[in-house]
């Protein structure tokens, strides 16, 4: 059996997720609204998986992947990991936990110190959580993970700024897989490379992931890419899920509007070929009032004064697995 294998067996569960985050005013500073930047979002993610996330900048893909790992704390709803209260842990416990579960950042620059070398970056997770018993393992564990991911082991005395982004990237992927996590968070790990970059860096988490038998929650705004990586994708719009199935599934029947847009988007290499587009009419709506009913319905052009008034629920819709929040996604 691969490493990688999917055995089936979930490994992060997310119940009904709200993120508020609260605008303040006057001279009291009291709070006079609120964002609502992930609304009721649930889902799971099985072992050895990868579950791409996808949708438009400020949608909460990034806010979402956070509070997962608790680096900002949920509104209310549950998250569970192997069946675990993620929300109800704390000190010591939640310690242990985050040893398992880690994040890749956007921006490799902006996520590494520039005043520290490869080696006290890749040290420091290492020290934190007393992976190694000696100076001399910690040190074959720092060798190991530069070799694991592409980069010379005369790095180890060098700085940030030495790097090209691709190389930061490489080490930023060195420092999630320090501990030897199960399930890491990459929240648009190649959005800020190089299109040839962004191949060489993919390959190389896929072929950890088989390595390793990694989970991961791939986010991202290249439907390219995530189809890709990706073994199934949700689809978010302004909090929500909008849609989730399967990869094939998803790019070969979308159900939803808003998915379908986004599809034909997706630019044909073949010029012969033509796809029709679907061009969404005003902007995405303010999360600080958003639509009523459907959040959707104000863009939708097959919108109903259903939509406007009641809100979908997300659904199966097709074949098992496959699910929209959509009254006409059937």
């Amino acid at each position: 059996m691969a490493a990688n294998a999917k055995t089936g067996e979930v490994l992060l569960k997310v119940e009904n997720l709200v993120k508020k985050f609260s605008i303040t005013g006057g001279i009291l500073g009291r709070e006079v609204a609120a964002v609502k930047a992930v609304a009721d979002v649930s889902f799971e993610i099985r072992k050895g998986e990868t579950l791409g996330l996808v949708g438009e900048s400020g949608c909460g893909k990034s806010t979402l992947g956070r509070c997962i790992l608790r680096l900002i704390e949920p509104t209310s709803g549950g998250i569970y990991f192997e069946g675990r209260d993620v929300r109800a842990m704390s000190g010591p416990e939640l310690r242990v936990l985050r040893r398992r579960m880690q994040i890749i950042f956007q921006d490799p620059f902006a996520s590494l110190n520039p005043r520290m070398t490869v080696e006290e970056i890749l040290g420091e997770p290492l020290d934190i959580h007393k992976v190694c018993a000696s100076r001399e393992e910690r040190r074959r564990r720092i060798l190991e993970l530069l070799d694991m991911c592409g980069l010379r082991r005369e790095s180890v005395t060098r700085y940030p700024h030495e790097f090209s982004g691709g190389q930061r990237q490489r080490v930023c992927i060195a420092r999630a897989l320090a501990v030897r996590p199960d399930f890491i968070v990459c929240d648009e790990p190649v959005s800020a490379l190089d299109v040839s970059i962004q191949a060489q860096i993919i390959n190389l988490m896929q072929d950890l992931q088989k390595e390793l038998g990694l989970t991961y929650l791939f986010i991202a705004h290249d439907l390219k890419v995530v189809e890709h990586i990706s073994d199934r994708v949700a689809v978010m719009y302004l909090g929500k899920i909008a849609e989730l199935a399967e990869a094939d599934e998803l790019y070969r029947d979308p159900r939803h509007p808003y998915t379908k847009a986004l599809m034909s988007a997706i630019p044909v290499p073949d010029p012969k070929r033509k796809r029709d587009r679907i061009v969404l009419q005003g902007d995405v709506p303010s999360p600080i009032s958003p639509p009523s009913g459907c959040y959707f319905h104000p863009r939708c052009p097959i919108a109903s004064a259903r939509c406007r008034s009641e809100a979908p629920q997300l659904e199966g819709v097709g074949t098992e697995g496959h699910s929209a929040s959509c009254h006409f996604a059937r």
